[in-house]
């Protein structure tokens, strides 16, 4: 017998919940690096992450931790979109482009405390 959609086995949301830390983790991690000089986890565990989350979100399709797919694609979409538009100050000059860049981290760090926070009590993330 087939589960309406949106109601998960307690099975699944474990699954789930498991996924959700893992990709939080590697968020954080990177978004970590990418605050502090000098430690740069590299790209690939963001890759990993939006890999993953891009994988398991139609698991999670109409229950509560499907806004946790949706919070850190869309997080990484709106870091990388920031990170782009003011990649040119970095051209022009240093300053300016050093403190975009931290604060489009520090954005980025808190939206994944956040969401992981959210997740961790069991409820979800964003406009819901």
């Amino acid at each position: 017998m087939e589960q309406p959609q949106g109601v998960l086995s307690p099975v699944q949301e474990q699954n789930l919940q498991t996924v959700g830390v893992i990709s939080y983790v590697l968020h954080a991690i990177v978004a970590v690096g990418a605050v502090l000089p000098g430690f740069q986890p590299g790209v690939l565990l963001l890759i990993a992450a939006v890999v993953i989350d891009l994988v398991k979100r139609d698991d999670a399709r109409g229950s509560w931790q499907a806004s946790h797919f949706r919070w850190r694609l869309r997080s990484v979409l709106f870091a990388g979109l920031a990170y782009l538009i003011s990649a040119p100050l970095w051209l022009v000059f240093v300053i300016p482009g050093w403190i975009a860049w931290i604060c489009v981290s520090l954005w980025f760090l808190f939206r994944i405390v956040q969401g992981w926070s959210a997740l961790q009590s069991r409820k979800p993330i964003g406009n819901e």
